[in-house]
């Protein structure tokens, strides 16, 4: 099929989407934004983008850059947001722009925020500037893929990230399971770490592995560490609760006795701050284990948008089988081992008609691995 060539409109609108890329991992849990400005020659003469949660958005950083406001005459704003039209952390960006003398603004996606959702696009068109929706649609609801689906469902977009060996295992049968994946391939999982809110792993992770669940091979932020512990009877000295970032840590459990009770203590949860070693009571789902819907919905009311989950067979499958999984990372190692643990297993499948399909289904070479990437 030929394809359309490309539109001044798209041209600007992706230069805007490559900004936007830029405040990834950095402006949650508010959505990446950028934004370019030319004349009405067709020139560039500013851009921004949202650089970081609680600063100035993408909007009034591009404006900041135009040297000469009086370009602004007639000019054309693109931006791959619809500007925001409520106080959040700074004022509303939509009568910001409804008060600049353009001609046009061209937004790629419509804000699915209940606070936005078309009120910002009103407010430009009353201000008689000609608004354009849908330039690069696709390409910006895949950006903002975790905003958009906490949007709609209140709670954070999950990817599972696996890694396991071409005859399917995850770990040796004496339980070794560094280093399945290779070099590269780890350096991915810590990029996915600093883009997500939080990592969240199994108990048998946490005692087989020791993991830290930093950022440590790229530049990024740390995210949450969340560890699921039912009985609550995890060792105190794991890195997890005794590193630099414990701060950064909460426990789940199903043990009420251990659990977060005081106002004070859930109010600092609640702000997203810090949680110094605080643990988060979840009840018990009919397995007898951490009810994991109830855990999504728990960490969405605490603004978690994003959640990464690096887990073993058991975790793993059980958030496949209860369908809480939107996005699959699976690494497949060029090795073999002919034992030892699975990657999955009882997912509740007993014929090919249950199988589960994946969707828009992405292969690539990471140094020696083969990386499925597939929507569930």
């Amino acid at each position: 099929m030929l394809r359309m060539p490309e539109t001044e409109d798209e041209r600007w609108m992706k230069k805007a989407l490559k900004l936007a890329e830029q405040g990834r991992g950095y402006v949650s849990p508010n959505p990446m934004v950028g934004c370019v400005i030319v004349n009405k020659e067709n020139n560039q003469i500013g851009a921004g983008y949202h650089e970081k949660y609680g600063e100035s958005h993408a909007e009034v950083n591009a404006v900041k850059t135009v040297k000469d406001k009086t370009e602004l005459i007639d000019a054309t704003m693109y931006v791959t947001l619809e500007p925001c039209s409520h106080h959040g952390k700074t004022p509303p960006c939509a009568p910001m722009v409804a008060d600049l003398p353009l001609k046009r603004v061209v937004i790629a996606a419509k804000d699915p925020n209940p606070k936005v959702d078309g009120k910002g696009i009103e407010i430009i068109k009353n201000a008689g500037i000609e608004v354009k929706v849908g330039v690069c649609e696709k390409e910006a609801n895949k950006l903002n893929e975790y905003f958009n689906y906490f949007m709609k469902f209140k709670k954070p977009f999950v990817t599972l990230k696996m890694a396991q060996t071409a005859d399917g295992y995850i770990a040796a049968p004496d339980g070794s399971s560094q280093w399945i994946s290779g070099k590269l391939s780890r350096t991915f999982v810590h990029k996915w770490r600093s883009w997500n809110d939080a990592v969240l792993i199994g108990r048998n992770t946490a005692l087989l592995d020791n993991p830290a669940l930093t950022v440590r091979h790229v530049d990024g932020r740390q995210p949450y560490r969340i560890v699921l512990d039912g009985p609550g009877e995890l060792p105190s000295d794991l890195n997890l609760f005794t590193d630099q970032y414990e701060n950064k840590t909460l426990r789940v459990t199903s043990n009420r006795d251990l659990a977060v009770s005081s106002t004070d203590q859930m109010l600092q949860i609640l702000s997203n701050t810090d949680f110094k070693g605080e643990t988060l009571f979840v009840s018990e789902n009919e397995d007898g284990h951490v009810d994991l819907d109830e855990l999504l919905k728990k960490l969405g009311e605490r603004n978690i948008t994003s959640v990464l989950v690096e887990a073993g067979n058991m975790l793993a499958s059980a958030m496949i089988k209860q369908n809480l999984v939107d996005k699959l990372e699976l690494f497949i190692a060029p090795k073999l081992l002919g034992g030892g643990t699975r990657s999955l297993l009882g997912l509740g499948i007993d014929r090919m008609s249950e199988i589960i399909e994946m969707n828009n289904v992405h292969w690539q070479l990471v140094g020696d691995d083969m990386l499925l990437t597939a929507y569930l």
